[in-house]
C-alpha cells in the first residue's frame, strides 16, 4: 500500500534577520519544499542599525538573514518595500495618533505588507506560499479550507497580529513554528545546531521603525508640539501637555500632573480629544468598558451569521475575555461578560472560537460602565 507524498511547494520565506524566521525557513527546506529566502527592506534610511533589541529590517538584519540563507542553502534576495511600508504602515501610524486613536503597526504590517504586497508579488512569481516565523497554526478542514488557530504554546502565540488575514491569504501562508511545544531557548538551541549565526541574537521588540523606542519624540518630530490642557472628569484643568497624540487610553505614567487627585489615588487617561487638544484623566474605575463597536471587520473564513459567544483578545500580549458579538450594518457590536479596562480606539479586537481565530476589527467607540462626572 502506498501513500501520497506531501506536495512539494515553492515557498518564499520572509527572513527578518532574527532567529524565528531563520528556523522557520530551515524547517520548510528540511520538509522538502523549494524555499527561497527574502528580506524586506522597509526602512527608507539605508544607514539605520539596530539599537540593542530594538528595531528590525535594517542593514544589519539583512546581512544576518543572508548569512542564515547561506547556511540553510537556499537562494536569497532583498526586496525594497520601503515606499509601500511608509504609505501603509508609517503614515497610518501618524494619522491614527493624530486622530486620537492608538494603532497597532505590527498588525497593519502583516495585513498590508507581508500578506498583501509580499504575497501578491510571490504569487505573481509562481510561489505557492509565504513562510514566516510567526507562532500560529493553520489547520486543514475536511472541505479543503484552512483555519487559523493559536500556537500550540500559548506563551508564544502570535495569532492576534495575524487576525487580519482572510481565507485567501491563509491558503498561501505557512507557519512552521506554530505547532512547536518548545521554549524560546529550545528554538535558539535548534538554530545553533543548524549552524545559524542568529541563534543568540536578541529578539526585536516595540515598534520596528522607532529604533530608540521613544514613540512620543517620534510623533512630535512629525506632528509638532502643541500645548494643551489635561483636565479631570469635571473639566477642571489639572495640568498641561505638549500634544494630545502622545497619550493613549489607560495610560498612567508620564502624565506630569502637578495637582494630586482628591482621594490620593493614581489617575489614568480616560479620553483624548484631538479637536480641542485636551486629555481627560480620572480614576481607574472610569476605564471600565462594558461594550464596544468595531469597524472594518476581516474574517479568517466565512463571516459569522447572527450573534455568537466568543472569547476576545484586545492586545498583542493580553488575555482572553468572554464576549457576545454580532455584525450589524457592517460593524461589529461586542458586549463583554465582565467589564474590561484599557480599551483604546484604533486597536484591534480579535475574536476566537476556542483556539480558532474567527476574525478581527478595529475598535471605534466604547461604552463605559461609569459615566464621567
Amino acid at each position: 500500500m502506498t501513500t501520497d507524498a506531501p506536495r512539494r511547494l515553492r515557498v518564499l520565506a520572509a527572513m527578518s534577520g532574527g532567529v524565528d524566521s531563520a528556523v522557520a525557513a530551515a524547517r520548510a527546506a528540511e520538509a522538502g519544499h523549494d524555499v527561497t529566502g527574502v528580506h524586506l527592506a522597509l526602512s527608507e534610511n539605508p544607514k539605520s542599525f539596530r539599537t540593542g533589541a530594538r528595531g528590525c529590517c535594517t542593514i544589519e538584519d539583512s546581512h544576518d538573514a543572508r548569512r542564515a540563507a547561506d547556511v540553510i542553502g537556499i537562494p536569497f534576495y532583498v526586496w525594497d518595500l520601503a515606499e509601500r511600508f511608509r504609505e501603509d504602515v508609517v503614515e497610518d501610524f501618524f494619522a491614527e495618533y493624530e486622530a486620537g486613536r492608538t494603532p497597532n503597526p505590527c498588525l497593519r504590517c502583516n495585513e498590508k505588507i507581508k500578506f498583501a504586497a509580499l504575497l501578491d508579488k510571490a504569487l505573481a512569481l509562481g510561489f505557492d506560499a509565504v513562510c514566516t516565523g510567526h507562532y500560529a497554526t493553520i489547520v486543514e478542514r475536511p472541505d479543503g479550507g484552512r483555519e487559523l488557530h493559536r500556537a500550540s504554546d500559548m506563551a508564544k502565540d502570535q495569532s492576534y497580529v495575524l487576525g487580519v488575514l482572510d481565507d485567501q491569504q491563509l491558503a498561501h501562508a505557512m507557519f512552521p513554528l506554530g505547532d512547536t511545544l518548545t521554549t524560546k531557548a529550545e528554538i535558539r538551541e535548534e538554530a545553533a545546531r543548524r549552524g545559524l549565526f542568529v541563534a543568540k541574537k536578541p529578539d526585536s521588540h516595540d515598534i520596528c521603525f522607532i529604533a530608540d523606542g521613544d514613540t512620543q519624540a517620534f510623533l512630535a518630530q512629525r506632528l509638532g508640539r502643541a500645548e494643551g490642557d489635561i483636565v479631570d472628569e469635571s473639566g477642571t484643568k489639572v495640568g498641561t501637555h505638549e500634544g494630545a497624540y502622545g497619550f493613549t487610553i489607560g495610560q498612567r505614567k508620564g502624565l506630569r500632573i502637578g495637582t494630586p487627585a482628591p482621594d490620593g489615588k493614581p489617575r489614568y487617561v480616560l479620553d483624548i480629544s484631538p479637536v480641542d487638544n485636551t486629555v481627560t484623566v480620572g480614576p481607574a474605575e472610569s476605564l471600565d468598558v462594558t461594550a464596544l463597536t468595531a469597524v472594518r471587520p476581516r474574517w479568517c473564513g466565512a463571516a459569522p451569521t447572527g450573534p455568537g459567544t466568543y472569547t476576545a483578545q484586545l492586545r498583542a500580549h493580553g488575555g482572553e475575555t468572554e464576549v457576545t458579538a454580532d455584525l450589524v450594518d457592517g460593524e461589529l457590536r461586542v458586549t463583554f461578560a465582565e467589564p474590561v479596562r484599557g480599551v483604546a480606539p484604533g486597536q484591534a479586537i480579535v475574536l476566537y472560537d476556542g483556539t480558532r481565530v474567527v476574525g478581527s476589527a478595529t475598535i471605534a467607540t466604547t461604552d463605559r460602565a461609569r459615566a464621567a462626572a
